[in-house]
């Protein structure tokens, strides 16, 4: 049986993401805490996407939590000063990373995320 998590009025999850968070032994909490307060942000690989990553593990077997989610913004009160924050997240993936990556560089995916994302259509294979 796999674990639903459950949607938010702030954060959507895909199945991909659950799949992989139940795959990567990440937890619920875990993933929020890397979305609300990351060490990196990058932009993601499929578009109009962001890449947030935090260090995790030990001096001697570091590792890192990246995730890939998505702002989905609703329409709101058109006038500025009854303009309210009403987007939401929609998460799209979360893997662990072993080892540090470099900053700046391409996102370090595994190959399996990166298969499923393109089997779900998310991200295109040239990508």
């Amino acid at each position: 049986m796999i674990k639903k998590f459950q949607n938010s009025s702030r954060i959507t999850w895909t199945n991909h993401a659950q799949q992989k968070m139940i795959f990567y032994r990440l937890s619920e909490e875990r993933v929020k805490r890397v979305l609300y307060h990351p060490d990196r942000v990058e932009e993601g690989i499929a578009p109009e996407t962001v890449a947030a990553m935090q260090k995790a593990g030990s001096r001697d077997h570091p590792y890192e939590i990246w995730i890939m989610y998505q702002k989905i913004h609703s329409v709101g009160p058109k006038k500025k000063e009854f303009a309210i924050d009403t987007s939401k997240i929609r998460m799209i993936s979360a893997w662990r990373y072993p080892g540090q990556s470099s900053e700046g560089k391409k996102i370090a995916i595994p190959d399996d995320v990166y298969q499923d994302l393109i089997s779900l259509g998310i991200i295109q294979k040239n990508a």
